[in-house]
């Protein structure tokens, strides 16, 4: 069986990115085969490509606009939310290339750089939640039908669209899933009712890189306009490293964050959390954490 950064390469070189001289595997992404391929003129760039079976549901071949959603959301994020992401060279049904960014400084002061980044990007606002498109959060489709409401629009489009998908129905019994029905109808109660604004959609601290400079880039989004707390809960709880600690502070103070945002968090990724159930057999502990946020919604009796 030939391996995927090899038919990664045969794919860049089919492509007017043809110039590559050298390819080497990129770690941190878990749904395309990624690479830093070296090109004629000595610069690196960044890219990827779903060279196995792509699953959605079933086998299959993918998407055509996967790519082409991802580049859009990478514009968005930059030209509306004023935030660095990387350039894009390539974006087509079977590859992306992009602009190579850099790790990022391990120091505070990169962290402080990205609430402000963070907190200009949640400024940008919309009186619907939604997207005028469908996007991609990994290899599931993300529903981004317009709604008026915030809380029917988390409920259906961010939390119970993962019911039907068969790792989650394997995960979660029928007391799990009537739980988060039942949590889902209680959102009013249990979050802010908060405006609409841009969010990167996936934002756990893999994809957060930095330019040249130094300043914080964002890459691999699934973009929409909802609640900033959606982006904060997934930095929250990836593991964010310890030079970040005075981030959340600063954010919240940023953004007029009231006392009890931490609270929430367990709740907003579950969206998260449901998406990695669906989409690996090895979830990392995701399914774990969906049933213990549940269980005070579990109907007793």
């Amino acid at each position: 069986m030939t391996d995927p950064l090899t038919l990664l390469r045969r794919r860049l070189d089919a492509s007017r990115v043809a110039d590559v001289v050298s390819l080497q595997p990129a770690t941190g992404g878990l749904a395309a085969t990624a690479g830093l391929a070296r090109r004629a003129d000595g610069s690196t760039v960044f890219v990827k490509g779903f060279v196995e079976s792509f699953v959605e549901g079933s086998d299959g071949a993918p998407p055509d606009d996967a790519f082409t959603t991802e580049a859009e959301g990478l514009t968005a994020l930059q030209e509306l939310g004023g935030v660095a992401t990387p350039a894009v060279i390539l974006a087509d049904p079977g590859l992306l290339v992009l602009e190579a960014l850099h790790p990022r400084p391990r120091d505070e002061a990169f962290w402080e750089r990205l609430a402000h980044a963070l907190a200009r990007l949640h400024a940008t606002t919309h009186d619907r939640f939604g997207w005028h498109r469908d996007n991609w959060l990994g290899r599931r489709r993300q529903d981004n039908t317009w709604d008026d409401d915030g809380f029917a629009f988390f409920a259906r489009s961010r939390l119970l669209r993962w019911l039907g998908e068969p790792r989650v129905d394997a995960a979660l019994d029928a007391a799990d899933r009537a739980a988060l029905e039942h949590l889902c109808a209680r959102l009013p109660e249990l979050l802010p009712d908060r405006p609409a604004c841009l969010t990167h959609g996936d934002l756990w601290t893999q994809n957060v890189l930095a330019t040249a400079d130094g300043q914080p880039a964002l890459i691999d989004p699934a973009v929409s306009y909802t609640w900033a707390e959606v982006d904060l809960a997934h930095l929250w709880t990836t593991a964010p490293p310890p030079e970040a600690g005075g981030f959340f502070d600063l954010y919240a103070e940023l953004t007029g964050l009231d006392a009890g945002w931490r609270d929430r968090m367990p709740i907003l990724q579950l969206r998260q959390h449901l998406a990695v159930v669906a989409q690996f057999d090895d979830d990392w502990g995701a399914a774990e954490q969906v049933r213990a946020t549940l269980a005070p919604f579990r109907r007793r009796g």
